[in-house]
């Protein structure tokens, strides 16, 4: 089973307006509120492949309860740390072909319930197999907490998949508890390095890792490129995956379906040419879908064959 942790989730609002109005009033004819953040996108897509997948991370107030009865309306498995502080909005107005989004910083988390949760996410890991590490950390976690979480799963040797960004994703690859796989994106593994990355040139991509001990380390590494595909080093070896053109309805939570995928295969122990292809099928099928997090499977078989993969020595 794969375990997905989201230790910031939220409630995300959608307001779609025609023009948004600035100093002035708005007024919406429809509004959408789902239980959201990165980990649960994860874990959404999981369900709809029609895979085991259980969910955790804080939750906490009137929000946090919604969040919960969300996922079990959507019969996603979850099993959530109770916090004292409230969940946060996320809210996305959509206007004029723009997304203008206010997210909330969520809860301050105390020491002690810090604590508590990572024993209840070591009591977690001996039902999962495989563990998905996804978003921002709310107010009062150290950026180092992801370390922590990573340090027991690996002593429990199951394999962490880890898709955040800044200081945290930093801490993590200079550090000595290592996840099996990260996900940055172009901008993510730029800031990372401190250099350019090239999307046209594996070469370009080969520099950047071969210049930097911290993503040498990591066994698997993925840096997603939207539409010019991914660039991939798995096991020392370097990978260049392309991506068919499609007519993208909604891109956000592509990068989360992405994970799934990855997650998905890396539990199964498929080879990285049918991890690569999975994945970058799940992130176009989940950008062919007006709905964050969300997939049609009937379609993935045409994506995939229409994927490529190409390893690169």
């Amino acid at each position: 089973m794969i375990l997905t942790v989201t230790m910031n989730p939220s409630v995300d609002i959608s307001y779609p307006l025609t023009v948004l109005d600035i100093n002035s009033v708005n007024r919406v004819s429809s509004v959408s509120k789902e239980a959201g953040g990165k980990g649960l996108n994860v874990a959404r897509v999981i369900k709809l492949a029609g895979r085991a997948v259980l969910a955790t991370g804080i939750s906490g107030g009137i929000l946090g309860e919604y969040i919960l009865s969300q996922l079990t309306a959507e019969n996603i498995a979850h099993d959530f740390y109770p916090v004292a502080g409230e969940s946060r909005n996320c809210i996305a107005i959509l206007h004029q072909g723009w997304q203008t989004e206010i997210l909330e910083p969520g809860p301050a988390v105390g020491m002690a319930e810090q604590q508590q949760f990572l024993e209840h996410f070591n009591t977690l890991l001996d039902r999962a197999t495989t563990v998905t590490l996804s978003g921002s950390l709310p107010v009062g976690i150290a950026k180092n907490y992801y370390s922590h979480l990573i340090q027991r799963a690996n002593r429990k040797n199951k394999k962490v998949l880890l898709d955040c960004a800044g200081e945290c994703l930093h801490d993590v690859i200079n550090g000595e508890d290592l996840p099996w796989l990260i996900k940055p994106n172009q901008q993510e593994i730029e800031q990372l390095t401190g250099k350019e990355l090239d999307c046209t040139a594996i070469d370009s991509f080969k520099a950047m890792v071969d210049g930097h001990r911290g993503l040498q380390r990591i066994p698997w590494l993925i840096v997603s490129l939207g539409k010019s595909g991914a660039f991939a080093r798995i096991n020392g070896r370097y990978y260049r995956v392309t991506v068919p053109e499609i007519n993208a309805v909604n891109p956000v939570g592509s990068g989360d379906a992405t994970i799934a995928g990855l997650a998905m295969a890396i539990n199964d122990n498929k080879p990285a040419g049918y991890a690569l292809k999975q994945a970058m099928t799940l992130g176009i099928l989940n950008a062919m879908q007006p709905k964050t997090g969300w997939i049609n499977i009937d379609d993935f078989s045409p994506v995939m064959k229409e994927i490529t993969v190409r390893a690169c020595h």
